[in-house]
């Protein structure tokens, strides 16, 4: 288990030539601000959509995934059918605010709608989690594959590779170079995962029949009970939409190809393509993660699921097209991630403070903030080996942090009598409770799963806004109201509403196929 064949070794350096090309032929043009954080606003559908999926589909999700379902059955994609809903909703709701108002980042949303302390708290919180889980994690499931081909290689030394390699096309090229490589990547990550997951089909003899008998029934079954530990039926309800929400929509790392769409047909029909592609991890990866649990029942942790499907039962030149595609996985998270959170460091803390510097000056500060940040991401990447598995170290920091910063963006549309002193009030309420729930569950005192916590400081965190409004007696200005007003919204195709009804039918088909 674990050698390559010289084949293997041909299709990886056809892959990285590739991406080392397109990345130079970007870069060449030596982008100002505006191209090197939103691609001059130029990108289409196509690449909008693909680049959506390729940033999420990360080698975090190509270990995480198949290791939960071995674990706890294939419930963990309701993670993916719900984000294709939020796709939706985002779509139809959220992007003709966004591209209506030239926003450049998320928090800028927050400063128009309340003021300079909400796009600094939402911005630094978002940096962190792109650091941290995004971009650490993904250097961590990377190294972990590696390792399975490549024993002897060291997990610091491979880590810090892996983010060398992402953070110096990211730098060089920008977000053009991003979503083009991440294009290429989407491509070979979801030719070789389907590959795998044929494979791994076949030793049932490609019988569902085969699969029902050998994988336990609850394993199959996308809905589990309210008490399931893994995910209960409630918090898929009440916690994954938020989550979700977070994501899809307020993080500037998946944000940001919304932001850099030419248009409105661009940014709905790139993030309705997305939707549909969120379907397809269901049948690429979890379900050949739960069909694992009779093929290789003797594993010692969950995240060693993928790396040993593919050892096991890829032959030669498979099993070098899907390390190219976790290699893509890697790249398409990481430098998503990175050029995110330079994007937010750069626009949200460095401008406002120095207004006088030039696009030219803007951009070489960018680049040498994502250097900086792929260092941190590499030194904290080693430390999550002490987690107990990745997909729930991930899950679980986001489902502590984010549900203030939803609730309280929620609310910035919603409720028109929200000031900014409330909403500031608010978010830092909500994330002291959050953080005191946090403690006492880490103490035992509380069990609740999750994905129902989400959920309930989503709630508190809209008592405490409530509260907050009375106590400050404060009342929003005409221009803070504007931003959210239909009459600043890009108007949308005549095709995406009912473009995105039939998504939201697809997806329910999905569901009830598999409940």
């Amino acid at each position: 288990m674990g050698a390559l064949a010289t084949l293997d070794y041909i299709v990886l350096a056809i892959y990285l030539l590739v991406v080392v090309a397109v990345c130079l032929r970007v870069s060449r043009r030596s982008p100002d601000s505006d191209e090197l954080f939103l691609a001059g606003r130029s990108l289409g559908a196509g690449v909008v959509g693909l680049s959506l999926f390729a940033s999420n589909i990360s080698s975090t999700t190509l270990i995480g995934l198949p290791g939960a379902a071995w674990n706890s059955g294939i419930a963990v994609a309701n993670y993916e059918w719900m984000a294709a809903l939020v796709l939706v909703f985002t779509a139809v709701f959220v992007a003709p605010t966004l591209l209506g108002n030239r926003i450049t980042t998320l928090p800028e949303l927050l400063e128009r709608r309340f003021d300079a302390r909400m796009r600094k708290y939402l911005s630094g919180v978002s940096v962190f989690l792109s650091i941290v889980l995004d971009t650490a994690g993904s250097l961590f499931a990377g190294a972990l594959v590696l390792q399975v081909f490549f024993p002897g290689l060291p997990l610091g030394a491979t880590i810090a590779a892996l983010a060398v390699f992402a953070g110096l096309y990211t730098a060089a090229g920008g977000l053009r170079a991003v979503v083009y490589t991440d294009v290429l990547q989407s491509v070979v990550l979801l030719a070789g995962s389907a590959m795998l997951a044929w494979l791994v089909f076949a030793e049932f003899d490609f019988s569902w029949a085969a699969v029902k008998a050998a994988v336990p029934e609850d394993h199959l079954s996308l809905i589990r009970p309210i008490d399931d530990p893994h995910l209960p039926w409630l918090g898929t309800l009440v916690g994954l939409p938020i989550l979700g929400f977070y994501y899809w929509t307020m993080n500037q790392y998946v944000s940001q190809r919304l932001l850099g769409a030419r248009d409105m047909k661009a940014a709905g029909g790139g993030a309705l393509l997305a939707a549909g592609l969120k379907l397809l991890p269901l049948f690429l990866m979890v379900l050949p993660g739960a069909m694992a649990i009779s093929l290789l029942p003797d594993l010692q942790r969950s995240d060693e699921v993928f790396p040993r499907l593919l050892a096991e039962y890829a032959p030669a030149g498979l099993v070098g097209l899907v390390l190219a595609a976790l290699l893509a996985a890697i790249m398409s998270s990481v430098d998503s991630a990175l050029n995110s959170a330079s994007t937010l460091i750069t626009l949200d803390f460095v401008q406002p403070r120095r207004p006088g510097l030039d696009t030219r000056a803007l951009a070489r500060l960018g680049r040498w903030t994502t250097l900086g940040l792929m260092a941190v991401a590499a030194l904290w990447a080693p430390m999550i080996q002490s987690f107990p598995g990745l997909f729930a170290y991930l899950q679980q920091a986001f489902a502590y942090v984010t549900p203030p910063l939803v609730a309280v963006f929620a609310l910035a549309f919603l409720d028109r009598r929200l000031g900014a002193r409330a909403a500031l009030y608010a978010t830092a309420s909500g994330h002291a409770f959050s953080a005191a729930w946090f403690v006492a569950t880490q103490l035992g005192w509380i069990d609740l799963h999750f994905t129902i916590v989400a959920g309930l400081l989503f709630v508190v965190t809209v008592v405490f806004a409530f509260a907050w409004r009375r106590v400050t007696g404060e009342t929003p200005a005409p221009a803070a109201l504007a931003v959210i007003d239909q009459a600043a919204a890009s108007a949308s195709p005549a095709w995406l509403r009912p473009a995105a009804l039939a998504m939201t039918v697809a997806t329910a088909a999905l569901v009830l196929a598999f409940w």
